[in-house]
């Protein structure tokens, strides 16, 4: 039985989720599957790319691409924050989600555990679609309580 589980919330016009990689689990084609029929318009991966190679995943946005998904890379490092490499990126796939949410779309935020570095980017996107920080981080936290893991993660998730 694979632990991928989706955790959502409406955001904008669309539905925002993170979730933990899928296949953290050993289960890959199952999670990948789960995830196809979620339908997201996006997947954004936030996992650096040492940590992509360690974990045989390399391939994930290939992957998400074959099966119709559009896929964005935003590396960061476990417990970090995006650092001026990853800022470009970030905007990008920022702009991206945004788009997707405001057109009644789905998108998809993993990180390793779906936690911390997915939970600070969901943040700032509510943020950035123009939600109040403390009230968004509380909405968030009440559909993934560990959302968000660091004080450097908030600082970060808050400039939005």
């Amino acid at each position: 039985m694979s632990g991928f589980v989706i955790h959502a919330l409406s955001v904008s016009d669309g539905i925002l989720a993170i979730a933990p990689m899928p296949g953290r689990g050993g289960h890959y084609a199952e999670d990948m599957a789960h995830l196809h029929d979620w339908r997201p318009a996006l997947v954004m991966t936030m996992l650096s790319h040492p940590e992509l190679r360690a974990t045989g995943h390399q391939n994930i946005g290939a992957d998400l691409q074959d099966m119709g998904t559009r896929w964005m890379h935003v590396p960061v490092p476990d417990m970090g924050v995006p650092g001026p490499e990853a800022e470009e990126a970030w905007h990008k796939a920022s702009n991206a989600a945004l788009s997707a949410l405001q057109g009644k779309g789905r998108v998809l935020i993993h990180c390793m555990g779906g936690c911390g570095r997915s939970g600070m980017a969901a943040l700032r996107l509510m943020i950035e679609a123009g939600e109040v920080p403390g009230a968004a981080l509380e909405r968030l936290r009440a559909v993934r309580p560990c959302a968000v893991e660091t004080p450097e993660q908030l600082d970060w998730a808050n400039r939005g």
